[in-house]
């Protein structure tokens, strides 16, 4: 199990890793935009990932690869509300496909998906950090290189619990 703790760490195994959170700490999420990396325990669902930019990517976890079209919808009033979407999109959206680095690399959890209640939060993932780990709107970001050393080692139904 990864456990995730509001002092700023991540552990895994035997390894502990600095992390970022949101910029409102860890709490119980109540809405989408409320800054707040949701407290509780959550599946691993899928890996995106750049393939022009992470070569010979292995894990155990489902592998998509990220498309320029590919988006996450953050929209509430969308029936596609936090879930994986073409672009373009007549909704809001994150696109996924980006010039920076942080997304070369995602873990999408559990939080909010399947079922989805509107408006309580979405696209919660773990990510590459930026430098000097800024906060996030809500999500996990560790450096690539602990990112991909967690793939590397984790087994397909492992957890991860954000307290």
């Amino acid at each position: 199990m990864i456990i995730v703790k509001k002092s700023g760490y991540l552990k895994y195994k035997n390894f502990k890793f600095r992390c970022a959170l949101g910029r409102a700490g860890i709490k119980e999420k109540k809405f989408e935009g409320d800054n707040i990396t949701p407290r509780g325990t959550y599946r691993i669902i899928k890996v995106f990932y750049r393939s022009d930019r992470i070569k010979n990517l292995t894990t155990r976890i489902t592998k998509i690869k990220i498309k320029k079209n590919m988006g996450w919808c953050d929209d509430f009033k969308s029936k596609d509300y936090n879930k994986l979407i073409k672009i373009p999109f007549k909704y809001s959206y994150e696109r996924l496909f980006r010039k920076d680095h942080i997304y070369d690399l995602v873990i999408l959890i559990n939080y909010n998906y399947r079922p989805t209640i509107r408006n309580k939060g979405s696209a919660i993932f773990i990510h590459i950090a930026k430098k000097n780990y800024q906060k996030t709107a809500g999500c996990i970001a560790v450096k690539k290189k602990h990112l991909l050393r967690i793939l590397f080692n984790i087994k397909k139904n492992e957890k991860i619990k954000i307290m």
